[in-house]
């Protein structure tokens, strides 16, 4: 299994096997916490051999720069299918979308992929102050 795209972003959508992203991002600035982020996605594109056809689970972690989780891991699984595809590899399209997440603090935070249950990446988002000059 490959990596070939792994982003956090404004908004993301998987249309007929295409991955459209809209806004990737690594920071915020904010002015004030708490802050409440309305809306954002994580968008992955994973490739599979035929060897690793079959189900594989995947879990999300966001954590802050202690370690501690900013929300409930998010769990899923793909299945993986050669039936109908004449090519060696694979690839498939997940998107994560994660509405009103409540950051606490500002600092670094990180995203935590594992897929069968082995730490696979992980991308972190530079939460900073604005600063209150104009």
């Amino acid at each position: 299994m490959k990596i070939e795209t792994f982003v956090v972003c404004d908004a993301a959508a998987d249309y007929y096997g295409k991955l459209n992203i809209l806004g990737a991002f690594d920071s915020m600035v904010l002015k004030k916490m708490p802050y409440v982020h309305p809306q954002c996605a994580v968008a992955l594109r994973l490739r599979f051999s035929q060897i690793e056809e079959g189900g594989h689970k995947f879990r999300i972690n966001i954590i802050d720069e202690d370690g501690k989780p900013v929300i409930k891991h998010i769990d899923g699984g793909v299945k993986v299918s050669f039936d109908k595809c004449p090519y060696n590899s694979i690839a498939l399209n997940i998107v994560l979308n994660i509405q009103n997440l409540k950051i606490g603090k500002y600092g670094e935070y990180a995203i935590d992929l594992a897929i069968d249950g082995k730490q696979e990446a992980s991308l972190p988002i530079f939460v900073t102050e604005k600063s209150k000059k104009v």
